[in-house]
């Protein structure tokens, strides 16, 4: 006996099928036996289309097939035939057979992966590439890799003496759930590509290329060409070719209908101009450049504290406000290291104000090999009466802020008002809650996406020249020496 994909056939039926198929009747009448002939002439229907055509083989029609077959057949030979159907029925609805090919061999689109969807992907992606392509990048997507010029990446560094790649990583992370939420997917890659970009940019690096990885537990190519248009978006809008990237499909993994995106960039800068915060000494000044939100943070809390993204906000729902993507500050910065000295920048994502501020003086806190005094941003608080500066905190920070006090540690949200009603007690809360105050600037941006320090004769400037470029900037605050702390560490970070 021999297995073949419709179970164990004697090596002769396999033999004539073969040559039955093959349309060589004349061998098939001389080769086999009437027995034979006949009973799989009654199912060249099925092996036919199973052979001929690759049609996946469903045993019930078999069995039902054979059955039939069986019950009608006409012929002297009907003991020989009925044996064959017997055996065709046995095979049939034999439980292993069953188990396996009941509805014919599993193939990857049935464990849950469409290669097809997949490749539809792609074709939505080559075009969103190309619109970020320069002569620098080699091939196209779908290859096994991008490929970037090593030629183009000199003259990309010409009059930097020493050109030093710099790389940086990040994802969306839980705001994706929103845009599910909202069916709004054409904004989330703009975020996978900003986490990325200003990250890279606090060091002074212009971007080159960058990569994402999409992944998901049920691929809608539609979908993932939304989600890779705002990538391709955030990409000519920071100067950064889309060398490639990886779409993941995995069943059961992921649950349908959710995706994630993260990505990596990397870009270039001289080695003697980055940006590490060395230069930064007591008496600069911190300017601050306005934030279109949230950004990309935070919003494992906000989906605890705003039960209902249709809440209306300002007019529209307050999910759409939410999915308002990360400011891209890559070109304005950029332009302005050409005309003034940029001492130390900071990109602030998770950890607010008190977590990534302090991270531009990487070159000047008491570290290994330092003899720079430990340095303090000290911020002009924004909330205090009699604030004069420039910066307000947005409206959007004021409603997480009343959600997350009234949702409180008790689980359910109780939160009594909405809308503009939350608005304006948040707003209270932050100017009488301390702890609140605190957990907000230690979670959210609060309207400063990045903050740099420079020479204070260089604020009105800087700040007039991003303005042009439609980046308000406001000076937040100075840099000084740091006090210790209660703990007796130096603090990093103080509002006054």
């Amino acid at each position: 006996m021999w297995r073949s994909p419709v179970g164990l056939i004697p090596v002769k039926a396999i033999f004539f099928m073969i040559l039955y198929c093959s349309e060589d009747r004349e061998n098939c009448k001389a080769w086999g036996d009437t027995e034979i002939n006949f009973a799989l002439g009654h199912i060249e229907t099925t092996l036919i289309l199973i052979y001929r055509n690759k049609r996946k083989i469903d045993f019930r029609e078999l069995f039902t097939l054979c059955q039939k077959k069986r019950n009608t057949s006409k012929s002297p030979h009907d003991k020989k035939h009925a044996m064959y159907y017997n055996e065709m029925i046995r095979l049939a609805g034999h439980s292993h057979y069953q188990g396996r090919y009941r509805e014919g061999c599993m193939d990857y689109k049935q464990a849950g992966v469409d290669i097809e969807e997949g490749y539809r992907a792609v074709g939505k992606y080559r075009e969103l590439a190309a619109a970020t392509a320069s002569k620098a990048v080699l091939g196209d997507i779908g290859s096994f890799a991008g490929m970037y010029s090593i030629k183009e990446l000199i003259n990309a560094g010409q009059g930097m003496e020493e050109p030093v790649l710099v790389s940086g990583t990040d994802g969306v992370g839980t705001k994706l759930d929103i845009a599910f939420k909202m069916k709004k997917y054409d904004t989330v890659g703009i975020d996978c590509v900003a986490m990325c970009v200003n990250d890279v940019l606090c060091h002074g690096a212009r971007p080159l290329f960058f990569l994402d990885y999409l992944a998901c537990g049920k691929l809608d190519a539609d979908i993932a060409g939304e989600l890779v248009r705002g990538v391709s978006v955030g990409c000519r809008e920071s100067g950064a070719a889309l060398l490639g990237g990886e779409t993941a499909e995995m069943p059961g993994f992921y649950d349908e209908g959710k995706y994630d995106i993260a990505g990596f960039a990397v870009g270039i800068a001289d080695r003697k101009k980055i940006v590490n915060g060395a230069k930064i000494r007591p008496g600069d000044a911190l300017l601050g450049l306005a934030s279109s939100g949230p950004h990309s943070n935070g919003f494992s809390l906000i989906r605890k504290v705003i039960p209902d993204f249709n809440e209306n906000f300002g007019g529209m729902p307050i999910g759409h406000a939410l999915l308002e993507p990360t400011r891209l500050y890559v070109k304005p910065i950029l332009d302005l290291m050409d005309i003034l000295e940029i001492k130390g920048m900071a990109h602030i994502t998770g950890g607010g104000f008190y977590e990534n501020v302090p991270r531009m003086f990487g070159g000047s806190p008491a570290i290994p090999g330092s003899d720079t005094p430990d340095l303090c941003a000290v911020i002009r608080d924004p909330l205090v009466s009699g604030y004069s500066g420039g910066w307000k905190v947005p409206p959007i920070f004021a409603r997480i802020a009343y959600g997350a006090k009234t949702c409180g540690a008790g689980g359910g949200n109780t939160a009594p008002l909405m809308g503009a009603a939350a608005e304006k007690a948040g707003e209270e809360l932050l100017r009488s809650d301390a702890d609140i105050k605190k957990l907000m600037f230690n979670t959210y941006n609060m309207g400063i996406g990045f903050v740099i320090a420079l020479d204070p004769n260089n604020v009105e400037k800087a700040a007039a020249f991003l303005e042009e470029r439609g980046f308000p900037a406001w000076e937040i605050g100075r840099v000084e020496n740091a006090l210790p702390n209660a703990g007796g560490a130096a603090e990093g970070l103080r509002f006054v």
